[in-house]
């Protein structure tokens, strides 16, 4: 079964595809990510001395910041009405994974305030730990699911 780009008219030119006709609808997706941190760095961020703040609370809400920039991020993605965006940071032995939870009440997804929410958390911890670990790696980001209520 051939499957055409919803986002690209008849002659191939990029459109914001129109979704006025489509029924709003509860929708909810799961996003997930790593990054791959020193142990070293992982002891700083839990004893909270990484210079530039919590590197946890700071990610988890530049996450949730994120999420709602996400249609003016990406360009043919629709702006939607968030109702719940979650995101939390998991501690582990040498890497932090965030997941990110967004639900809406809207005419079409919200996979990509989940996954912009993972990927600028990743970014965030990055950043605040780049002075102190220059070999880190943000990899495996991914929609974990998506689902659709009538």
């Amino acid at each position: 079964m051939e499957k055409n780009f919803s986002h690209l008219d008849e002659s191939g030119k990029a459109q914001m595809v129109d979704i006025s006709n489509k029924p709003s609808s509860e929708r909810e997706a799961l996003a997930r990510g790593i990054i791959k941190l020193k142990p070293q760095t992982i002891d700083l961020i839990k004893q909270h001395l990484i210079k530039k703040g919590d590197v946890i609370t700071i990610a988890e809400i530049a996450g949730i910041q994120a999420a709602k920039k996400a249609s003016e991020l990406i360009p043919l993605c629709h702006p939607i009405q968030l109702t719940k965006i979650d995101v939390t940071a998991i501690i582990r032995e040498n890497e932090i994974e965030v997941k990110s939870l967004a639900r809406c009440v809207d005419k079409t997804g919200v996979e990509m305030e989940a996954l912009t929410a993972v990927s600028i958390a990743l970014l965030t911890i990055y950043d605040m730990c780049k002075a102190v670990d220059d070999s880190m790696s943000i990899t495996d980001i991914s929609l974990v699911y998506k689902t659709k209520k009538p």
